[in-house]
C-alpha cells in the first residue's frame, strides 16, 4: 500500500524555514553563526499588545470564535483599511486566518480548479508556486530583472496571460528584493488586469515597511472595478513583531471570503483567541512602533547595502521596503576559486552551492536566490543588530575574495 500522497510530489520544504533551523540548531552547539536567514523582525511585540492578550486570558476569552474572526478584531481590520488605504469593506468581506500564510493558501483552494493559471514574477516568496500547485493549479513563473527592480511590466504581464489564467500574484514591497510599485506602476498593470478580468492577490504583509517617504498602494486602491478583482492579503506579523502570534487577514469580494470560510471552517476552524485579541488591540492602538520599526529597518538598510556594494563580484539594488536584499553574485561566480569549487561539486544551482559553503566555511546563513527563482542570487534578512550585519557581511567579504585568490 501508498502511504504517501501524490500531493507530495509537487511541493519541497520551505527553504527558508530550513536555513534558519540549521542556523539555531549549529548556534546551540556553540558555532558562532551570523544568521541572515530569518523572515521576522527582531523587535519585541509592543507592550500594549502583549497586555491585551494576557487581559483577555483574564476575562475567560479563551473559547471558540467565528471561524472568519470575532466581530472585534474584522471591525478593526475594516477600520485599519479605512484609515491607512482609503478601502471600504463590510464584515462578511472580511476573514481573519492563522497567519497570513494560511490566508493566501485559503484564497488558491477558494478559487483554483485543476489546470488554471496563477502568474508570478520572479523573484517571488517561496509559498506561492507550491500553495498553487498543491491547489491543483499551474505555477506561470515571470522573470524579472535587476535592471528593472524586480518588477513586472505591463508588456511582460500582457504576454504571460492566457485564456486559463485565474489570478496574478503582486508582493509590494517584496520578499525576498525589497522592491515595490509605485502607484503609477500600479496604474499600468491596472489596465492589463482590468483588459483580461483575471483576480489579483495583493500581498500587503510588508506594506508598512517602507523607506524614503515611499507611499504604499496597490490595485484595489485604484478604483472600484480593481477593488472588485483583488483580494487582499496582510497580517500583523511584520508590522508590529508578532510572527509567533499567527494572526493574518484578508478582504475581498463577498463569494470568495465566504468559500474561504468555508474551507477554514473544515481544517483550523478560528484563529486563537487570544492572539485574535492582541491583534486588535495592534491594528486600533498607538501605531507609532510601526513607524519606529521601520525607520529602524531604513537605517539597517542602509548599511548592509552599502557594505555589500563595496564587495567586488557582488551588486545589490537599493530596496523600497520589507527587511530583505537580493544580492547579485555575478561577478563572484565568475571567480576561478569558485569555478573550482563547482567542478569538485555535484549541485548544480550555484545559489545553493554558494550558500552551502558560506555556512559551512564561513558561519553565515544566507537563502540560496534559487528558492526565490532566481539563481545568480541569495536573499539576506537584515533584521538584526547592525554589529551582526558588518560581521555577516564582513565574512561574506572574505569568501569572495578567497575565490578570488
Amino acid at each position: 500500500m501508498e502511504w504517501n500522497a501524490r500531493r507530495l510530489d509537487v511541493i519541497e520544504p520551505s527553504p527558508t524555514l530550513a536555513i534558519s533551523a540549521k542556523a539555531a540548531e549549529l548556534k546551540k552547539k556553540g558555532e558562532d553563526i551570523v544568521s541572515f536567514g530569518a523572515g521576522e523582525p527582531d523587535f519585541e511585540t509592543p507592550a500594549h499588545i502583549k497586555e491585551a492578550a494576557k487581559k483577555a486570558i483574564d476575562k475567560g476569552q479563551t473559547r471558540y470564535t467565528a471561524v472568519s474572526g470575532t466581530v472585534e478584531l474584522r471591525d478593526a481590520i475594516i477600520t485599519k483599511f479605512k484609515r491607512d488605504n482609503g478601502l471600504e469593506y463590510s464584515r462578511n468581506q472580511i476573514i481573519v486566518g492563522t497567519g497570513g500564510k494560511q490566508v493566501i493558501y485559503n484564497f488558491f483552494l477558494a478559487t483554483l480548479n485543476p489546470g488554471d493559471e496563477v502568474v508570478i514574477p520572479a523573484p517571488y516568496w517561496v509559498s506561492y508556486a507550491d500553495i498553487v500547485r498543491l491547489a491543483e493549479g499551474k505555477a506561470v513563473i515571470v522573470p524579472t530583472t535587476k535592471a528593472d527592480s524586480f518588477r513586472i511590466s505591463p508588456a511582460q504581464l500582457e504576454k504571460a496571460i492566457t485564456p486559463k489564467t485565474k489570478v496574478v500574484v503582486l508582493n509590494s514591497p517584496s520578499n525576498p528584493t525589497g522592491s515595490a510599485y509605485s502607484r503609477k506602476e500600479l496604474e499600468a498593470i491596472g489596465e492589463v488586469i482590468l483588459k483580461h478580468k483575471v483576480m489579483v492577490l495583493s500581498d500587503d504583509i510588508y506594506e508598512s515597511i517602507v523607506f524614503d517617504g515611499f507611499q504604499f498602494s496597490n490595485l484595489a486602491m485604484l478604483s472600484p472595478e480593481l477593488k472588485e478583482l483583488t483580494f487582499v492579503a496582510n497580517g500583523v506579523s511584520k508590522a508590529y513583531s508578532m510572527t509567533g502570534w499567527r494572526i493574518g487577514y484578508g478582504a475581498g469580494p463577498l463569494h470568495i471570503i465566504q468559500n474561504m470560510d468555508t474551507i477554514q471552517s473544515q481544517s483550523t476552524s478560528n484563529p486563537s483567541s487570544i492572539s485574535q485579541a492582541a491583534a486588535e488591540a495592534a491594528l486600533t492602538g498607538d501605531q507609532a512602533c510601526v513607524g519606529e520599526m521601520a525607520k529602524a529597518f531604513q537605517k539597517r538598510r542602509d548599511l548592509i547595502v552599502g557594505l555589500l556594494n563595496a564587495i567586488p563580484g557582488v551588486e545589490v539594488n537599493v530596496p523600497q521596503g520589507a527587511f530583505y536584499v537580493f544580492p547579485y553574485l555575478t561577478g563572484a561566480y565568475e571567480t576561478d576559486g569558485f569555478k573550482k569549487l563547482q567542478a569538485a561539486s555535484s549541485e548544480t544551482s550555484k545559489s545553493k552551492l554558494f550558500c552551502a559553503q558560506l555556512l559551512d566555511k564561513y558561519k553565515v546563513a544566507a537563502v540560496p536566490g534559487i528558492a526565490f527563482g532566481d539563481d545568480n542570487a541569495l536573499r539576506l534578512s537584515y533584521a538584526m543588530g547592525e554589529e551582526d550585519i558588518k560581521k555577516g557581511v564582513s565574512r561574506i567579504s572574505e569568501m569572495v575574495k578567497d575565490f578570488s585568490r
